[in-house]
């Protein structure tokens, strides 16, 4: 296995745009390529380690229905349960509907809010955290609104369609979360680490850090086309204040620790040090396709042709149509600031791929970084 092509394609885009980048690459459960390159602090030119901690956003998804899942297993929940069964705010929803003369109007949800929709992205919500009643929430609890007074709030919203007829990149996942938190008990972060990051030795990974950690949290960009250059952009906007447990876009965490849970994945639910968090008929159930007729026009189009989407991931499906060098059956997803999850069964494989910049020109870079990876283990 000859790697030089992917140390290239990471030298090339950290003297691009991306103030620096970081690829790991695990086979059979052993690291077989670990590179970075750039510089963690632009200003300083401080280069990037291995222990840099950044948000992984929404990198988060597989985690939090990693979570979700587990409850499927012990029969706490079905995919077929009513949202509103456990939260029951929901039972009573209206959907937007447009009127002849072009003003928007709502009506009652002819359909509940299932489990299903909650994992696959057809519950109706949108991403929209400005919505009058998330920033009433917000402010009534000065900022320091919860998982589940979230997941409350936004049952006062109107669903942009009706339940499991669209696929919308949306919220879905943190009322998952709360869900999470309503039928076990525990808090979502508390769950998180007792169920999922202790048990895999995940020391970096979490909803909020330690004095210690902070000194590690890396200087987050955003590209200014105007100014032809990354600027300083701290912070995650999806939080919404420091109690807000989103597990949508919530997590911190450094490649070297997430792999961890990647590569549990990987093994079909149970690490390499026997810790099993899934079994591998959940870990398929997640990776199959779940998309049909009606909603798979709304997830595949542009660098996800040839991919479906499953329990939270996407799932390689289409050779053909994809162009990608992976087999089928590969999954994963990725986060707003850059990071890439890659996740093969199949191969044994699996990809973290680390970086710190808004507007992450996602579409250019992971698609690329999953071709060569797969070329340069047949070399």
């Amino acid at each position: 296995m000859d790697f030089k092509p992917l140390s290239h394609f990471i030298d090339h885009i950290t003297s691009w745009r991306i103030p620096w980048a970081e690829v790991i690459v695990m086979q059979h459960n052993k690291t077989i390529f670990h590179y970075k390159g750039g510089y963690a602090n632009l200003e300083d030119k401080i280069q990037i380690n291995d222990s840099q901690i950044v948000n992984i956003y929404s990198l988060s998804k597989i985690l939090t229905c990693t979570a979700a899942l587990q409850l499927v297993e012990k029969g706490a929940i079905l995919l077929s349960d009513l949202i509103s069964d456990y939260l029951p705010e929901y039972a009573d929803m209206t959907v937007q509907k447009v009127l002849p003369d072009g003003r928007v109007d709502t009506e009652r949800a002819k359909q509940p809010i299932t489990v299903r929709d909650l994992f696959t992205m057809s519950a109706g919500f949108s991403y929209d955290l400005e919505a009058p009643s998330i920033r009433e929430v917000v402010e009534r609890t000065n900022g320091r609104v919860q998982t589940r007074e979230f997941a409350a709030a936004l049952a006062k919203e109107p669903l942009l369609f009706e339940p499991g007829t669209r696929w919308n990149y949306s919220l879905c996942h943190d009322v998952l979360a709360a869900l999470v938190e309503v039928v076990d008990g525990r808090k979502f972060s508390s769950y998180v680490h007792d169920e999922i990051t202790g048990p895999l030795g995940m020391i970096d990974t979490g909803f909020d850090l330690t004095d210690e950690q902070l000194t590690r949290l890396t200087p987050q960009y955003e590209y200014n086309d105007v100014l032809n250059k990354p600027v300083r952009k701290d912070g995650n906007g999806y939080r919404l204040g420091e109690e807000f447990e989103s597990g949508g876009a919530g997590l911190l965490s450094t490649a070297s620790d997430y792999i961890l849970f990647l590569n549990t994945l990987t093994n079909r639910g149970t690490s390499p040090e026997g810790i099993r968090i899934l079994s591998p008929a959940s870990v398929d159930l997640m990776r199959t396709d779940h998309l049909n007729d009606r909603t798979r026009s709304d997830f595949s189009t542009g660098y996800h042709d040839g991919y479906g989407y499953g329990l939270g991931v996407r799932t390689h499906i289409s050779k053909a149509r994809s162009g990608s060098l992976s087999p089928l059956g590969e999954f994963g997803w990725s986060g707003a600031a850059g990071c890439l999850g890659i996740i093969d069964p199949e191969t044994q494989l699996t990809i973290m791929y680390a970086q710190h910049l808004l507007n992450s020109q996602e579409p250019y870079v992971h698609p690329r970084i999953r071709n060569i990876v797969y070329a340069c283990l047949e070399s």
